[in-house]
């Protein structure tokens, strides 16, 4: 039965979403709130409570990502179990089962194609075997013999404009992933610190924020990313610590930033004394603007990896640290995990070395270039953003469609998309889109296929909305 809670809101300091946040945490705690209780819906607390609906979505979300709420569709919003499951709940990459996949498209993550990469990674094992291998190989793994890396990450990463940087700026890590999660252990402070992102964002930044006890905010975007009046007014409300984005390559929204843009963001990040993680993994290698380190580097931390140019299954990333901060880069690295295993080091420092990383990144980008190709020349005739050099693009769906409901009958067709839900922060902001990925692994007659498919599925949407 649903509860009559109504809390009184009228004497709380600060944002009404948070003070709303915290009468749920403490009603819980007290026994006000008992387990299984009904919430109120959005809309009727909206009401009771004199604020907006909005405000009501957003404490329910916090509570429901700290597991004291659970929101069932259909049936409403209920206090969770005393004892919530542990751990993170929602998986941030999905496993492709190649039995269930078989004969069918998965455009849900990028695939690389395979143009050879098993074949340097073979040689460089025999090179690493006959003379890497050493007694170095049986103690810890140390940061101080990871600086050869760290030199050769600086001159993979020469054509680009990153700001003054050297071997001593570079923190090492286990993948785009593992490098976030480094970095903001190291920047957020407090109980409750307030992360920005992009209102549509890549996932993972808003599960690591979370892992690390932050609230996460989302920050309205325009064709360019995130807006600066809107960045500036969320640093009034929120309080922020740190700020989240990727300029270069939106994901998944594929907008770039322009160059004065990036200085109005840069200003603001400056004035509220920001951090910025500043994701480029996607990043293409031509016509790049200056990053955001070059523009401050004394607050930019610039995350790559090898993921989506050489081979994903590696888990090798890097953090080109603001000025001064590299030691403090690689300690958290330390903490996190001592090291690189030698084995992966080794390997990444030949691929390098070795120019075996360069071809294989060239072989990449032309190969995923040409079906990003193919995939606007099936779908360019609807409302496709797409940015050369990106693996992905973005489908706003016409008229008639639902997200979720393009996804699943997508399914039916045998083809996987991502919907704009998965990217969104707030439950029903997100647009009527799907992010379409670039799928390198399979054959391209199979790939042209399912993009044959989601073409003669888009002009006919069903005519029962409620599918």
């Amino acid at each position: 039965m649903e509860t009559n809670w109504t809390p009184v809101l009228s004497d709380a300091a600060g944002p009404k979403y948070l003070a709303l946040a915290r009468a749920l945490r403490d009603a819980i705690r007290t026994g006000a709130l008992a387990e299984g209780s009904q919430l109120p819906t959005v809309r009727d607390l909206a009401w009771r409570i004199e604020v907006t609906p909005g405000t009501v979505s957003r404490a329910y979300q916090i509570a429901t990502q700290e597991g004291l709420l659970e929101a069932t569709v259909g049936r409403g919003t209920f206090v969770a179990a005393r004892a919530p499951r542990l751990g993170p709940t929602q998986a941030l990459f999905v496993e492709r089962d190649p039995g269930v996949m078989q004969g069918r498209v998965d455009l849900r993550s990028p695939q690389l194609p395979d143009v050879g990469q098993p074949g340097h990674i073979a040689a460089a094992l025999r090179r690493m075997a006959d003379t890497a291998v050493g007694e170095d190989w049986i103690d810890y793994a140390s940061q101080r013999a990871e600086a050869p890396l760290r030199a050769a990450v600086c001159d993979w990463l020469s054509a680009r404009v990153l700001g003054p940087m050297g071997a001593d700026d570079v923190a090492l890590s286990h993948g785009g992933q593992s490098a976030i999660n480094m970095v903001l252990s190291i920047c957020l402070r407090g109980d409750r610190p307030v992360v920005l992102t992009e209102d549509l964002a890549y996932p993972g930044f808003r599960y690591a924020a979370r892992a690390a006890r932050a609230e996460v905010v989302g920050i309205e975007m325009d064709d360019e990313g995130i807006r600066p009046d809107a960045l500036e007014a969320a640093c009034r409300r929120h309080g922020p610590q740190v700020l989240c984005l990727t300029p270069d390559t939106q994901n998944p929204t594929t907008a770039r930033m322009g160059a004065a843009r990036r200085a109005q963001v840069v200003a603001v990040a400056r004035q509220y004394d920001l951090q910025v993680i500043e994701d480029e993994c996607y990043s293409p290698w031509t016509d790049a603007a200056p990053a955001l380190r070059a523009l401050a580097p004394e607050r930019v931390w610039y995350v790559g990896s090898f993921s989506k140019s050489v081979s994903a299954a590696l888990r090798f990333g890097f953090v080109i640290c603001p000025t001064g901060m590299g030691e403090t880069g690689r300690l958290a690295a330390q903490h996190g995990f001592f090291a690189l295993s030698r084995s992966v080091s080794a390997l990444c420092l030949d691929l390098l070395q070795s120019g075996a990383a360069d071809e294989i990144r060239r072989g990449v980008q032309a190969e995923m270039g040409a079906r990003l190709e193919i995939m606007v020349n099936r779908l360019g005739a609807f409302d496709l953003a797409w940015q050369a050099g990106m693996p992905f693009a973005w489908l706003r769906l016409p008229l008639g469609w639902r997200a979720s409901t393009f996804m699943r009958m997508a399914e039916d067709e045998g083809v996987f998309v991502r919907s704009a839900d998965q990217y969104a922060l707030v439950h029903g902001r997100a647009p009527n889109a799907v992010r379409l990925a670039v799928a390198g692994g399979i054959p391209r007659q199979q790939y042209e296929a399912g993009l044959a498919s989601l073409a003669r599925l888009l002009p006919r949407p069903p005519n029962d909305m409620a599918v």
